[in-house]
């Protein structure tokens, strides 16, 4: 019914998304288990649109019923927040995800998904735009397209602003700072001189890391990646230490899966993290 053709950049796009029915498999995706109704063709049908590439293939008959509203889709309800996932990935920030957090006070997009006229509609009838949040360098893909489109304010640190010059907001320094009610930006220098994690509430909070850190399921560790660390791995392990004492309940970063974190269980995962990256870390 589906199929990966070679086309695919083991983004992990369909498998961070659906993890029912695609995995991870050496040097591409695979699908690893065939819908058997309709609820589960639709899913598989939303991440063949998520796909950054195309590499998602199905029957012309069954690829038309794809549902054009089916972006954004409802992640976690917080009490400052409704966060979702707006799917649309982009091939220039290598399938990253991209999140939409909707609040009576102002919708907040967390990195920026390719251009979408139908998601653009979605978001428009939820609300629009006040902000977009560009975690880091790498993740801006389309991101001029949807400010224009929204008219809304774009922050990203000082030090990646390069990559955004266009951006009315940076962030200097590395203190946090609340630019909304409940909403704070966090300056986590490692991955990138300028990557960034915000923050949505005090207890029981989302924080969305961009690649700064991911959950690894196989080995249910948080995963701090030096093999993937473009500017400097010792800043990213202290960057780190300043989120121990948060109250982390969710985990959404850009690559890698997302995680729920039971009360307490977010130190604990951080310090183990902390623990193992040191013992390998060669300075």
């Amino acid at each position: 019914m589906f199929w990966i053709n070679d086309r695919c950049i083991n983004c992990g796009t369909c498998w961070q998304f659906d993890p029912d029915h695609f995995s991870p498999s050496g040097e591409r995706a695979c699908v690893a288990v065939q819908p058997v109704d309709a609820p589960e063709a639709q899913q598989a049908l939303l991440a063949l649109q998520a796909c950054p590439v195309a590499a998602i293939e199905t029957e012309r008959e069954l690829r038309n019923t794809t549902p054009t509203d089916g972006f954004p889709v409802v992640i976690h309800e917080h009490p400052l927040g409704t966060v979702q996932y707006c799917g649309w990935a982009s091939r220039r920030s290598f399938g990253a995800c991209s999140w939409l957090i909707t609040r009576p006070s102002g919708n907040v997009m967390v990195d920026v998904p390719r251009w979408s006229a139908p998601l653009a509609r979605r978001i428009k009838d939820l609300g629009g735009l006040q902000f977009i949040l560009l975690t880091h360098r790498d993740d801006v893909a389309d991101h001029e397209l949807w400010a224009r489109s929204f008219r809304c304010e774009r922050w990203i640190h000082a030090a990646d602003a390069d990559a955004a010059p266009q951006a009315e907001q940076r962030l200097k320094g590395h203190d946090a700072l609340e630019i909304a009610e409940g909403l704070q930006l966090i300056p986590t220098p490692g991955h990138t001189q300028g990557s960034l994690c915000a923050l949505l509430g005090d207890a029981r909070s989302v924080l969305f890391s961009g690649d700064h850190l991911w959950w690894n399921p196989e080995q249910a560790v948080v995963v701090a990646s030096e093999r993937y660390c473009w500017w400097d791995f010792a800043s990213q392990l202290q960057s780190i230490e300043r989120l121990l004492e948060l109250d982390v309940a969710l985990l959404l970063p850009g690559h890698g899966r997302r995680h729920a974190f039971a009360p307490g269980a977010w130190r604990t995962a951080l310090e183990q993290t902390l623990n193992w990256s040191r013992r390998h870390h060669e300075p």
